[in-house]
């Protein structure tokens, strides 16, 4: 057997019940594998691999790219943000998922070994007496899961990487262990053909809800394989032209420059299980139950609903959630004072979304700012004076940007800015939403520049992460913990219709169905509608070119700050084009509205393409293994 004598991995411990336990100083492989019990501590230190994607040091989406900027001298320091500004290196790589560094903990081909070495000791039946056979099936199949979660995670970040299916043994010759690079075609076929073995062992949904929320379920699998296949289809993979020079030692090409349409269908086909099986057991679109008991406005509970579909923990919404990534950091980094004795440390407000993004977001018409016809926004340092029709969203008598005016309610439930209402927990006592507290962010007020570390740059803060359960006092702010969601059914939702649009184009009404399930829970009109009656583009949802980037914006909004956005402008081969924009926001030295409403260039972000698309392999690892070719530019 490979392997066996070899040193076991301690995890972690973690919050979660399911998650808490690691092997206990387990000597050896042998050993690990006489009781269940053992190796359920194994199988557990597996899901301890998992990026923590709930985290501003973890998870590389959140802030290498463009959606969330922060100051560079702040009281946090994630590698990620040295990558956003331009700075990845060969040498000693930042969140170098490949081994492991920075706030990359833990290296996922260690994660592979492990998953390997799992699932061939669990499949031998004359291990682990202990255990009846639906369980040991179950186990492995999350082993196999884990397994090709890794290479797909490592893939979107690497390109096409070693296909790791067997544990090496230590002291196997060199000529072994030089591993070199699969090809795309052959990472994605693995990747597959890993979830489709596993997923009939799994179970349809999580029984014991006490102990093992946060395990892989059917749904969980489904809904990753409909990621890898739209990645598979998407520009970066399929027929890209600008790889088609990467090749391994011996010759070996490593990307098809060849476009393949069939591969969008497959996406499509994927999406479509993915989503069935998740509504088949009991996923839906979230709906807010707690706002039938607030004294709120129906325009309140609407912006409750769209935050608490990220917040509210376990929710139906969430096809998987992990446990073992908790989000009060993230929440505590989001979250602006709103009175001025609230205390900086734990209300930060460092993470500020640049103006580009605010600027992403539809009218209250649900068209772009540029294309509504009923609507000027033609000069973005244009103020207005909020009055009683904004009350729910506004200060009346607030003077603030004419953006922040007729805009939808994603808009609301996921930014703040100077003036805007923030309606959470404890500003229910203060009376009805009309009372909510406001942000006053400049540089006087409470939310001002005036803390050393904890600032923000832009003028902009993410409502939208933050439970609405958040309170504040004078000692302190206390968070409501909720595990990281990294899928939900509305990301199925666009993913679907992505592909059935690239697949099909427009003609395909089941594009429409898809998309609008997203627009209406959001509280705008269909695409159709809003488009005809709105837009001075009003056909351009006529045309396969138009209605993807429709979709596409779509997409960018209703995941606006999950870390979505990262990943999609990379498949998207977009990424050339928004991350070579100035980071721009407004003057956070302004004291008055003349001074605060000037646009202010904060950075100037450089992405050099094609090189920037993955992530380099580290410079030693390259030297070591003669056999493992550099990505290009690197």
């Amino acid at each position: 057997m490979a392997g066996i004598g070899t040193t076991l991995f301690v995890g972690q411990t973690s919050c979660s019940k399911f998650l808490d336990i690691v092997p206990d100083n387990v000597a050896t492989i042998e050993y690990a594998f006489r009781l269940r019990v053992e190796a359920e501590k194994y199988l557990f230190t597996l899901y301890n691999y998992i990026p923590k994607e709930g985290s501003l040091y973890n998870n590389p989406a959140f802030l290498a790219g463009d959606e969330i900027w922060i100051p560079y001298q702040t009281s946090i320091s994630p590698a990620a943000f040295e990558i956003a500004r331009g700075n990845q290196r060969i040498v000693d790589p930042y969140v170098n998922y490949w081994y492991g560094n920075y706030d990359a903990t833990r290296g996922l081909y260690e994660g592979i070994r492990h998953c390997n070495i799992f699932v061939e000791n669990m499949s031998n039946p004359d291990l682990v007496p202990d255990i009846n056979p639906n369980e040991r099936a179950r186990w492995v199949a999350e082993g196999k899961f884990l397994k090709a979660y890794f290479h797909f995670y490592l893939m979107r970040l690497y390109g096409p990487v070693p296909i790791m299916d067997d544990d090496i043994d230590v002291d196997a010759p060199k000529e072994v262990m030089d591993v070199p690079r699969n090809t795309v075609e052959e990472g994605f076929a693995y990747i597959v053909n890993l979830l489709d073995e596993c997923v009939t062992d799994l179970p349809p949904e999580i029984g014991d809800i006490q102990n093992e929320l946060g395990r892989i379920t059917q749904p969980i699998a489904k809904a990753v394989k409909a990621q890898v296949l739209l990645l598979a289809a998407s520009p970066l993979f399929n027929g890209n032209t600008d790889f088609a020079d990467l090749k391994n030692p011996d010759g070996k090409l490593l990307f098809n420059p060849e476009y393949d349409v069939q591969k969008w269908i497959a996406a499509a086909e994927a999406a479509r299980e993915a989503i069935e099986i998740a509504e088949a057991n009991h996923h839906a679109l979230f709906f807010f139950r707690e706002g039938a008991n607030l004294n709120v406005s129906d325009t309140t509970k609407l912006e409750l609903e769209l935050r608490q579909a990220i917040c509210e923990k376990f929710n139906e919404e969430h096809i998987w959630a992990d446990p073992n990534s908790g989000t009060v950091q993230l929440q505590e980094n989001a979250m602006p004072p709103l009175s001025a004795e609230e205390n900086h440390n734990f209300n930060r407000k460092i993470l500020s979304p640049p103006l580009k993004i605010a600027k992403m977001f539809y009218t209250k018409n649900g068209v772009p700012i540029n294309e509504d016809k009923t609507l000027s926004f033609v000069d973005d340092m244009e103020t207005r004076m909020a009055t009683e029709a904004d009350q729910y969203y506004i200060e009346p008598g607030f003077t603030t940007a004419r953006l922040h005016f007729d805009r939808e309610p994603r808009f609301y439930s996921s930014l703040a800015f100077d003036g805007a209402r923030w309606y959470k927990y404890d500003t229910r006592l203060l009376g009805t939403d009309k009372d909510s507290k406001v942000v006053r962010s400049k540089r006087p007020d409470y939310a001002g520049s005036t803390h050393a570390f904890h600032f923000n740059e832009t003028g902009y803060f993410i409502k939208k992460l933050v439970d609405w359960n958040q309170t504040t006092t004078v000692n302190g702010g206390t968070y409501k913990n909720y595990p990281w969601p990294k899928i939900r059914l509305a990301d199925l939702y666009l993913m679907y219709a992505e592909a059935l649009n690239e697949a099909y184009g427009p003609e395909n009404e089941l594009i429409f169905e898809y998309v609008d399930k997203i627009r209406n829970r959001a509280g705008i009109k269909g695409v159709k509608e809003a488009w005809s009656t709105y837009s001075n583009n009003p056909n351009k949802y006529m045309s396969q070119v138009g209605l993807r980037e429709i979709i596409h914006r779509e997409r960018l909004i209703e995941l606006a700050f999950e870390g979505q956005r990262f990943w999609d402008l990379r498949r998207w081969k977009l990424a050339a084009n928004h991350l070579n924009q100035p980071i721009t926001g407004w003057n956070m030295q302004g004291e008055t509205t003349e001074s605060y409403y000037v646009i202010r260039t904060v950075y100037n972000q450089r992405f050099v393409s094609p090189r920037d698309y993955f992530w380099p392999i580290s410079e030693n690892t390259v030297i070591q293994n003669l056999n493992l070719v550099q990505n290009l530019g690197w």
